[in-house]
């Protein structure tokens, strides 16, 4: 009886540990701002700009310290690559985000990675133009 109780309460754990992870993991958000809080302002994955170009913000939220000093955004448009952008960090920092200027429509993958070539995360993002 004893070694029943003992698994299901480790099972109990270890369930509780996983889903604490999952609500916690690193995301990204495309937003038109970001609040002092480092939480996104109209978020969404589809954006429209107009034949100029328009630029957007993608936040990254870690449930960690980044522990890097920069980190870098890999932007592929319908499939191909397209270009990479640098961002200075703090080692601390559980939070930050990137100003981006797209001048083309398209499927955009974008990979966030710290400065040794970790991923981090990585979201889809559709651009129209108008």
């Amino acid at each position: 009886m004893f070694k029943k109780l003992l698994m299901a309460s480790l099972f109990v754990f270890a369930l509780m540990a996983f889903v604490n992870t999952q609500a916690s993991s690193q995301s990204m958000y495309f937003c038109e701002d970001v609040d002092s809080d480092g939480y996104p302002i109209s978020e969404s994955s589809t954006f429209n700009i107009g034949s100029n170009g328009g630029y957007l913000k993608v936040l990254i939220r870690l449930p960690y310290g980044i522990n890097s000093y920069t980190a870098k955004y890999v932007i592929y448009r319908n499939g191909d690559y397209d270009n990479t952008i640098y961002q200075d960090t703090e080692k601390d920092w559980t939070w930050f985000w990137q100003k981006i200027t797209f001048y083309k429509s398209g499927d955009y993958d974008i990979y966030a990675y710290d400065g040794y070539d970790n991923l981090l995360t990585s979201g889809y993002l559709r651009i129209n133009m108008r």
